[in-house]
């Protein structure tokens, strides 16, 4: 795999990053328990099986939430709406395609530990397809216009992260 492609796909995504940055400070998108993990995994295929997982709850906890079911008191996520669940999941998806790029610019880094979390990433991104898709549905009909919109922002992140990693895999 050439560093080179992974890059031009962040690169490519990143133009679009900016006209969603939200002017005010961002709420932390994850748990203190994932950034423990996460700060523990230092290779990166641990690594981005520990924010996929994340990403995965995320939108499993607003599918519920949309449905009407609250999280259990203690729930990590208990205090998160529908619309933080979905901004993270794609700040989640961000931060695994900028960990992917620094680790696949190091010299040092296992080339067969970046295909892992490229294989990760193109696996967790077909499941969410039809998770997003459903979301997408369940925000129309209820017409929450802020969840329909995180949603499509969450869908062409998904897309552009399931895009590079297959692009990635093919070199």
């Amino acid at each position: 795999m050439k560093a080179g492609t992974w890059k031009t796909w962040c690169y490519l995504l990143g133009l679009m990053i900016p006209l969603w940055a939200p002017l005010a400070p961002d709420k932390e998108f994850l748990t203190p328990q994932e950034i423990a993990k996460i700060q523990e995994a230092q290779e990166i295929d641990a690594r981005v099986k520990i924010y996929l997982a994340a990403s995965a709850l995320r939108l499993k906890t607003a599918a519920d939430r949309l449905a009407g079911k609250e999280s259990p008191p203690g729930d990590p996520l208990e205090f998160f709406s529908v619309e933080d669940m979905l901004d993270g999941y794609y700040r989640i998806l961000r931060s695994v395609m900028l960990n992917l790029d620094d680790a696949s610019a190091k010299l040092s880094t296992d080339p067969k530990k970046v295909q892992a979390a490229l294989k990760n990433l193109k696996s967790a991104t077909e499941a969410a397809v039809r998770q997003l898709d459903a979301l997408k549905r369940i925000a129309e009909e209820q017409r929450r216009e802020e969840v329909w919109k995180l949603v499509g922002k969450a869908i062409e992140i998904n897309n552009g992260a399931h895009e590079g990693a297959v692009a990635a895999l093919a070199k």
